[in-house]
């Protein structure tokens, strides 16, 4: 009897288990009225009037933020643009079967699209600054962390988006996705005639796309969204056989696509390890480490420095890097020295040993430059100051000690600091009120300047 007490009791507390956490996890708590969340989407399709304006003036602040490297403007740019809505309209569509939704909603994405390069590839091709930034180099190739930031953050924007009181979720979902700054960079890639940058970004606009639009298709589903009704049959049919084709078109290459990144995401890994592991010699180092996959051949190209790796040693690295999960890898090691049949050092790892540097050679260039322009105008004025003071002397016979010199002043109110040319001057006796305003007057003409300040004793 008691252990039977004890198996109710324990029965009892896993019941209420499961639905303390079916009650934790319930989305129908707080959840919007199916139509109105519906209605919600479909306005936020349309691209037209102040939303396009919007698009609009949001690419320039994202293709300034990429130009400047500056990653809070990036931020405000993503919280401001509009890319959502056609692409959760496109989920929504392919859950209720709407197949009007689903026509409106690519052809508002196909502008908004289109309008997000002109727009960045305008600002591009105008822009002074034509260095590729390491925040718009990295928008350059999607990798599996970019698919998984998608298909969350989707869910994440679906679920908020069908919640009574809408949260601050939909603007992080699109900071966390990152629609813009691909169209942004794909803009660059057309600026600049680099076609590669070009693919690799629209590549991960589509690979993110795809997979916000099947999160919001998902939760759809799982909601159970009532499908739209349709009074003939064969149209309801026909509708359908629609949606499913252009959802097999879109879903199976970006999948495929995903894939693809997600192997090449896990051999960049594999082979940084068998790098990092393996190739660890007391007086060798690694100069620098190369990782080449596709589709025809995976490379690891590494260059040493220091003692050189005999035949036997390279031998063994090959047979290990099988150990690693790399088959079908090619290892090329390049040495440093001579006398073996090894690879020498070429004049391609110079170079990445001059761009290693090249940052901090440009900021040497540049404060010296700096320095020299400083010493120059330093010189310019105090030849101007000796000239003067000469011809001062001769206007003026009372002028006694005269110096002209550039100072650093700083506004208080407005916090800014400027250059201006400070006079002093020392009369004997003191010169009456009009010969110092013929002073000032003359002395304004004779060093071209409106900005000075004079200190008359």
């Amino acid at each position: 009897m008691e252990i039977e007490n004890q198996k109710s009791k324990t029965r009892s507390r896993f019941i209420r288990s499961i639905v303390y956490l079916r009650d934790r996890f319930d989305l129908e708590e707080g959840k919007e009225d199916e139509l109105e969340t519906m209605d919600y989407i479909s306005k936020n399709v349309e691209f037209k009037g102040a939303n396009l304006w919007i698009l609009i003036f949001a690419i320039f602040v994202a293709s300034i933020g990429l130009n400047v490297n500056s990653t809070a403007v990036i931020i405000g740019a993503m919280l401001i643009s509009p890319l959502m809505g056609p692409i959760m309209g496109i989920g929504l569509a392919a859950g209720i079967n709407d197949f009007d939704l689903l026509k409106r909603s690519f052809r508002n994405l196909g502008v908004a699209v289109f309008i997000s390069i002109l727009t960045s590839t305008l600002y591009f091709y105008i822009t002074p600054i034509h260095d590729a930034q390491s925040e718009l180099l990295a928008r350059t190739e999607p990798t599996v962390w970019d698919v998984l930031i998608a298909l969350f953050g989707g869910l994440a924007g679906i679920i908020a988006g069908s919640r009574k009181e809408k949260s601050n979720a939909i603007p992080g979902v699109a900071i966390a996705t990152a629609l813009m700054p691909p169209l942004c960079t794909a803009g660059y890639g057309l600026a600049s005639g680099n076609l590669l940058f070009f693919f690799g970004a629209f590549y991960l606009f589509f690979i993110n796309s795809v997979f916000i639009s099947l999160s919001t298709y998902l939760i759809v589903r799982f909601m159970k969204y009532p499908k739209k009704q349709f009074l003939d049959s064969k149209k309801e049919k026909r509708v359908q056989t629609y949606i499913t084709l252009f959802s097999l078109l879109t879903v199976i290459p970006s999948v495929y696509l995903a894939y693809g990144i997600v192997k090449k995401s896990i051999w960049n890994q594999q082979a940084q390890d068998f790098v990092r592991v393996e190739i660890q010699f007391p007086q060798t180092q690694i100069l620098n480490s190369d990782f080449i996959y596709s589709k025809d051949e995976k490379i690891i190209e590494v260059s040493l420095i220091g003692n050189q790796l005999s035949d036997d040693e390279i031998a063994i690295l090959e047979k290990k890097i099988k150990d690693f999960g790399l088959n079908d890898t090619k290892l090329i090691i390049n040495q440093s020295g001579n006398g073996t049949d090894i690879k020498v050092l070429t004049n391609d790892i110079l170079k990445t040993l001059y761009e290693r540097n090249e940052a901090l050679i440009k900021d040497k260039d540049a404060r010296i430059a700096l320095l020299e322009k400083e010493l120059a105008e330093d010189s310019e004025t105090r030849i101007l100051g000796l000239e003067i003071s000469a011809e001062a002397q001769i206007n003026h016979p009372g002028l006694q000690k005269f110096s002209l010199g550039r100072t650093i002043f700083k506004d208080l109110k407005t916090n800014k600091t400027d250059t201006l040319l400070a006079v002093y001057a020392d009369f004997q006796p003191a010169p009456s009120a009009s010969e110092i305003k013929k002073f000032k007057d003359w002395i304004k003409v004779r060093t071209k300047s409106d900005t000075l300040a004079f200190l008359l004793k």
